[in-house]
């Protein structure tokens, strides 16, 4: 078997236990080139870098390589300074100018399109930054798209943006609709939106990192108004901040801009962007704000949260973004381990990305390692049971990289987790967020400020983000002690208002759920007691049981035993006798 050395890792002699080393695949080009970023476990014989992720062990050697940042092409763009007949042509039944056509520098030219497997005459539309191009988007008569391969995926428009006001559209020929009506500063997504039921939908987001946007002080959503656009928007909105949003609404007999400027006019196109809607501001709401909703309700029912992905449940307790909940129970009963399990089937079944403080979890790896047991439904580590293969771990690996997003602040504290946590509903789309457990929150509150009145501020603070970014945060609270009962030697189900510090914990949560074990009854489920739900859309009162799989971490509907328990069989054989 290999030994570090063979690898370029130097391990400074030691023998046994885990260390940090140069990083032989990154350390060299890094500014600060001693840093120690490589994480070696001498014992296991494995390595994790986590600033290049190049991962291995000395029996399987590399299982990752190191990640090496992506490197995009630049499209052939041939400037074309003269009018073309033909392509004006096609721009006039768009009711496109010109003089916008010529600004924007669009022109023919051919296209090999997957999509027919063959070449074709197009439209080319330049994205540009600064004065390069570098995307193009090709499109033919009958609506076949495609972008430039290996090229950057940024926005349409981003020379145009004015940091006073931008407006957002979904498509190149409605940001030029927008531009016909007086409006340079628009941008159009790369792409435009994502299917509705799309799951990846979160991870199509990554033109928001460009610097241009920072400088922005309103932008206007003018996108479409079909379901796939008013998924972008909602989107749109919860990333740039409500407070910073206007949402334009288009005439019933239109979708988009460039059907307003066709069936209406430039006037009314401009009086829709004009008169945009400011978003309700949490407080102030009037029926008009919400009258659509309220028709839905009545006509499809009341929107329900996402279902835990356990049937068992879906009558007691659904997951709705903008909400919080309350997770209590006794230590050692299940709390965190229930939680990552729920995390995992949001993120499976529905694409959702997390968020996780879970100090308690230490080290990291040891928590990457218990995901990927759920994952896979098989042990990490060698055992008595079949251990899950090289492959099913690395794939197991990617997921939970995908999806989770670990803070760990040397000085946690609720202002700094959510300031993180707003970061990472920008870059990264989180609908969900645990912080596990409060406890490791440090204080940050004054001699004046009482326990009370420090816990409803935090949770007003969380209760705001949650319903500001529709995300779902998940707060773990430990209960004060408790006495056993005198009898059974059991320890009593915990309720919310023996969570410590404060009835606030039961009042201000939209939902409280507690996990419990009789440890004195051997074989004993998992009691996931739901407590309060603030929508009765989303469940009720009530208490589900699960068995909970020791060797992988799964949970699974309890079924109990056909046979009698002991004690049943001694009662049994009493009574007969």
């Amino acid at each position: 078997m290999k030994n570090f050395i063979d690898f370029g890792i130097d391990v400074g002699g030691h023998t046994t236990g885990e260390h940090k080393a140069l990083c032989p695949q990154c350390s060299h080009t890094r500014k600060k080139k001693n840093l120690k970023v490589l994480n070696v476990n001498v014992d296991k014989g494995v390595w994790n870098c986590w600033h290049c992720s190049w991962s291995g062990t000395l029996k399987g050697g590399e299982w990752q390589k190191p990640e090496v940042r992506k490197v995009y092409t630049k499209p052939v763009f041939v400037k074309v300074d003269k009018k073309t007949d033909e392509l004006q042509a096609w721009f006039d039944t768009r009711g496109i100018s010109a003089e916008v056509v010529q600004r924007n520098q669009i022109t023919l030219g051919k296209e090999y399109f997957p999509q027919v497997e063959e070449e074709r005459g197009c439209v080319l539309f330049p994205y540009f930054r600064g004065e390069e191009v570098i995307n193009i988007k090709y499109r033919t008569r009958d609506k076949l798209f495609r972008m430039a391969s290996g090229a950057e995926r940024i926005l349409y428009g981003i020379n145009d943006i004015n940091p006073e006001v931008l407006v957002w559209v979904e498509g190149e020929i409605d940001k030029l609709s927008v531009e016909m009506a007086g409006l340079t500063s628009c941008v159009s997504v790369p792409d435009g939106a994502p299917a509705a039921d799309s799951k990846s939908y979160s991870n199509k987001f990554d033109f928001l990192t460009e610097k241009a946007l920072e400088a922005v002080k309103l932008h206007i959503i003018a996108v479409d108004s079909d379901e796939p656009g008013v998924r972008l928007q909602e989107e749109l909105v919860r990333r740039l901040g409500r407070e910073k949003c206007l949402i334009v609404v288009w005439p019933k007999d239109c979708k988009d801009a460039n059907e307003v400027l066709l069936t209406h006019g430039v006037e009314t196109l401009a009086d829709c962007i004009a008169n945009a809607r400011a978003l309700p501001i949490e407080g102030t709401y009037s029926v008009d704000d919400i009258i659509e909703s309220i028709f839905n309700d009545y006509e499809y029912g009341p929107e329900r949260g996402v279902s835990t992905s356990w049937a068992e449940m879906d009558d007691t307790y659904r997951v709705m973004t903008g909400e919080w909940t309350l997770v209590t129970g006794i230590p050692g009963h299940g709390k965190s381990e229930w939680l990552d399990a729920l995390a995992l089937n949001l993120s499976k079944h529905y694409g959702w990305n997390f968020g996780i403080f879970s100090p308690e979890n230490q080290p990291l790896k040891y928590h990457v390692e218990k995901l990927t047991e759920k994952i896979v439904g098989k042990p990490f580590s060698e055992g008595f049971t079949e251990r899950m293969s090289f492959k099913e771990m690395g794939e197991a690996l990617k997921f939970v990289n995908d999806h989770f997003h670990f803070m760990l602040p040397d000085y946690p504290t609720v202002d700094g987790l959510l300031d993180t946590s707003q970061q990472l509903v920008l870059r990264h789309g989180i609908r969900g967020l645990i912080i596990d457990p409060w406890n490791e929150i440090n204080p940050a509150r004054d001699g004046n400020v009482t326990e009370t009145d420090y816990i409803s501020q935090a949770l007003t603070k969380i209760r705001t983000f949650a319903r500001r970014n529709q995300v779902h945060v998940w707060l773990v609270a430990h209960p004060t002690k408790l006495q056993k009962d005198k009898t059974s030697g059991a320890y009593p189900v915990p309720t919310p208002y023996d969570v410590s510090g404060s009835a606030h914990w039961r009042n201000k949560a939209d939902n409280c759920i507690t996990v419990y074990r009789d440890m004195v009854q051997h074989g004993s489920p998992v009691q996931v007691h739901v407590q309060k739900v603030r929508k009765k859309s989303n469940g009720k009162v009530g208490m589900v049981e699960f068995d909970y799989d020791h060797i992988c971490g799964r949970y699974k509907p309890y079924k109990k035993n056909v046979l009698p328990n002991t004690y049943s069989m001694r009662k049994v054989q009493k009574e007969a006798a």
